[in-house]
Formats: structure tokens, C-alpha cells, sequence
């Protein structure tokens, strides 16, 4: 989560709950044991210590220790510091854990922006599950379809141009492959136009 609620985090700690989030820079804490780093760092780990939350409000929330690790992230050239209340996974786990979150993070954010999932049609439980569930379907199989094109589609101009060709009977891996190329019963009838000759006359 993109939020820290130390009294919910620690409400799922107490109900054997897992969690990892990125550390506030204006959370103070209290460092009390500095874990081994993995020998092979491939993840670029510069941190992995057990700490305890300093302030008295955020402490009463959260009473126990925490593990805070923190990682360099080449690709975009910043430090990342995380929390979590597991002890026993590898910093190497964490922070793969964090980046697969990040993805559904990325995933729902497609949804609501390419799909329009932003308000509900029904007003009941099921009929919003169905609406949910069919979304997460269809972007799905979206993401087929542009995963195997040839062409480099971007998703918004994938969905558009599907929306304008819904009803249009063509080859649909051919279409992926080559959309500005005419299908070709289109050629087959534009060559009834070579059977009139420029100057024929009626």
C-alpha cells in the first residue's frame, strides 16, 4: 500500500498477516540489529536491520519490531527503503515481492484508465464482481493480443482501433500483424478498377 496505518498494519500482524511497504522518510525509528547482507547481490541490498518505531503515537500503534531493508534501484538511479514484519524471507525476496507489487499496481491503474472501471453499472454485490471480473478478463486478453503482435502497438491505440474495426470481417492475427495493410478481399475488388481503361468511353 501506498499508505502507512501502523494500528491496521499491526491489526494484520496479530492475524499472521505478511506485509512489505516503502518507509516514509518522516517515520523515525530506532535501529536495534543490523542483519547479514546476501552474499550475491544481485539486487543491490545496502541494508537489511531489525528496528523499532521511535515516536510514542507511532510505537503505541505498533509496539513490535519491524525489518526495514533498503536497496539501490539502478534502472532509475534512487534508494528504496522498505518495511515488513517478516523476518525469515531472504531481503533478495522482499524487494522481488516489491517490484511484483508494483506490477499490479501498474495493472489495476490499465484498468481503470483504458477500461473505464471507474463506476459500477449494477448496484449489487454480484453485478459488481461480474463487471470487475469481466474487466480483468478482457485486459487480459488485451495483453495477449499485443504480447504476440508484431506490430509495436501501444494499448490505448490497440483498444481504439479495435473498437473501430468490432464489426469489420477480417483476419485478426493478420490485422495485429499489419493494421495499416488493406485486407485482401479489398485488394481482390480493387482490381475490378483495371477493367476500365482511362479514356474508355460508353
Amino acid at each position: 500500500m501506498a499508505y502507512e496505518d501502523f494500528k491496521m498494519l499491526y491489526a494484520w500482524d496479530k492475524d499472521d498477516i505478511d506485509f512489505v511497504l516503502l518507509l516514509k522518510k518522516s517515520i523515525n525509528y530506532k535501529s536495534i540489529l543490523e542483519r547479514d547482507l546476501p552474499e550475491q547481490n544481485e539486487q543491490n541490498i545496502l541494508i537489511d536491520e531489525e528496528i523499532e518505531l521511535a515516536e510514542e503515537n507511532t510505537y503505541n500503534n505498533y509496539p513490535k519490531k519491524l525489518r526495514r531493508i533498503t536497496l539501490f534501484d539502478e534502472k532509475n538511479n534512487r534508494t528504496l527503503e522498505f518495511i515488513t514484519n517478516n523476518f525469515s524471507w531472504t531481503a533478495t525476496t522482499v524487494a522481488e515481492l516489491y517490484k511484483q507489487r508494483w506490477q499490479i499496481e501498474i495493472f489495476f491503474k490499465e484498468l481503470k484508465s483504458h477500461l473505464k472501471i471507474k463506476s459500477f453499472i449494477g448496484t449489487n454485490e454480484n453485478a459488481m464482481f461480474i463487471q470487475i471480473w469481466t474487466a480483468l478478463i478482457t485486459l487480459l486478453l488485451l495483453k495477449h493480443l499485443k504480447g504476440i503482435a508484431d506490430y509495436p502497438w501501444a494499448m490505448s491505440n490497440l483498444i481504439a482501433f479495435l473498437r473501430m474495426n468490432l464489426f469489420v470481417k477480417i483476419s485478426l492475427s493478420q490485422w495485429l500483424n499489419e493494421p495499416f495493410h488493406p485486407p485482401d478481399f479489398y485488394i481482390t475488388k480493387s482490381e475490378q478498377l483495371s477493367l476500365l481503361k482511362i479514356g474508355d468511353t460508353f
